[in-house]
């Protein structure tokens, strides 16, 4: 058999399988906040050592998405209103900067994607999916992200976005999510006219007044 047509399988390692699956309970709530972890009961619920676990709940830890004090258990971080608002001062300026290079190279196709994404968040807000609404918002930013072509601003976004995210999925009933809706064609409306400067302030301001919506409910419990 000839080597050079041999590639390596690509897969993700168990720290990394550990650290995305726990990543996405915390998010979605199915572990609670202040939830007590134990990395051994992980470990023989994932089938897998110990280790691999500890590595994935410190990167969490450093994420702030776990906590744990010395010789105390490590639990879920509770959800924190005043972090989230500082968070999203920052995500609404990389996103505003993620838009600010992407304008200038969007394609047709983007565009459509942008349409398709803000049909799907309607249907999934329409439908009480918070997940499904996540994931179409997500995938609508995601686009001005690839377009912009700097992964230093999506690593920058991965620190805070989680905290969001939490934020969105315990209050979600509380929100009016129709208005990032209208939000959202309001500057597909811009790209498609050309107007960049108006796209960059309108991104910004949809990433706002979500925090401000948000941060301005009551605590979650």
């Amino acid at each position: 058999m000839r080597k050079d047509i041999i590639k390596p399988i690509q897969r993700l390692s168990f720290r990394d399988e550990v650290y995305q699956t726990l990543k996405k309970w915390i998010i979605t709530l199915e572990l609670h906040p202040e939830e007590r972890l134990s990395d051994k009961e992980l470990a023989e619920k994932f089938g897998i050592s110990r280790t691999p676990v500890r590595e994935a709940l410190k990167r969490l830890e450093d994420e702030g998405l776990v906590q744990s004090l010395p010789g105390s258990s490590t639990y879920v971080a509770p959800l924190n209103v005043t972090e989230a608002k500082h968070a999203f001062t920052v995500v609404a300026v990389l996103h505003a900067l993620a838009a600010r290079l992407a304008c200038p190279v969007l394609k047709e196709t983007d565009l459509q994607t942008l349409e398709a994404s803000n049909n799907a968040l309607q249907l999934a807000i329409e439908q009480g999916d918070v997940i499904q609404a996540i994931e179409a918002d997500t995938h609508f930013h995601k686009v001005f992200l690839d377009a912009a072509g700097n992964p230093e601003i999506v690593l920058a976004l991965e620190r805070s976005i989680p905290k969001i995210q939490r934020l969105e999925v315990s209050q979600f009933n509380t929100l009016k999510g129709l208005h990032s809706v209208e939000q959202h064609n309001h500057i597909i409306a811009a790209c498609r006219n050309g107007e960049y400067e108006k796209v960059v302030r309108l991104v910004e301001e949809n990433w706002l007044s979500l925090g401000e919506l948000l941060t301005q409910s009551p605590e979650p419990r």
